[in-house]
Parts: structure tokens; sequence; C-alpha cells
């Protein structure tokens, strides 16, 4: 691990562009770079998610709302845990994989 995994690794929990800036310039051998942005995307995916919820009547708002929190907890942890260096996967989707 280097400067540019931790940068990476950072960088992929910061929007969309974040995350494909982190996906290029990753090292593809580094699992503390791949865990990070495979945690990163699985939030960006549930972001969308989240606001795709809101537009349902009635309990749409309310289940967006959740998964909103969720995300921003997660987000929280993820980019702490990535400027600490911590390999610790996130809780409840620290074990799904997207990208290997």
């Amino acid at each position: 691990m280097n400067k540019k995994s931790n940068t990476a690794a950072v960088a992929a929990y910061i929007t969309w562009i974040g995350f494909i800036i982190a996906l290029v310039i990753r090292d593809k051998t580094d699992p503390f770079t791949t865990q990070h942005i495979n945690q990163a995307l699985i939030i960006n995916i549930l972001s969308v998610i989240g606001g795709a919820l809101a537009i349902l009547p009635f309990v749409g708002g309310i289940i967006s709302g959740i998964v909103n929190f969720v995300v921003l907890i997660c987000w929280a942890i993820g980019v702490f845990r990535a400027v600490t260096w911590s390999t610790e996967p996130l809780p409840v989707i620290g074990e799904l994989r997207i990208i290997n």
C-alpha cells in the first residue's frame, strides 16, 4: 500500500466522478484499494436506488429516507476507514463484491 492507494480509496467515496477517477488510477493488485472502490460502488448504487424510491407515492419517501440514512452512515464509515488505512469491511455491505 502506498499514498496512491490511499488517495484512490478516499476518492472512490467522493461522488461518481471520484469513483471513476479511483477506478482508473488504482493498483489492481492492491486489495486495500479494491475493497474501498467496491464498497464505494455499492454505496453509490444504493444512493441511486434510494433516490429512485422517493418517487413512489406514500411509502416511497419513508423508504428512501431510510435507505439514504444507511448510505450516509456507510459513506462516513467508509471514508474514515479509507483515511485511516483500515481494511475492516463496512457493516451490511462490506462483504458484497462487484469489482474483483
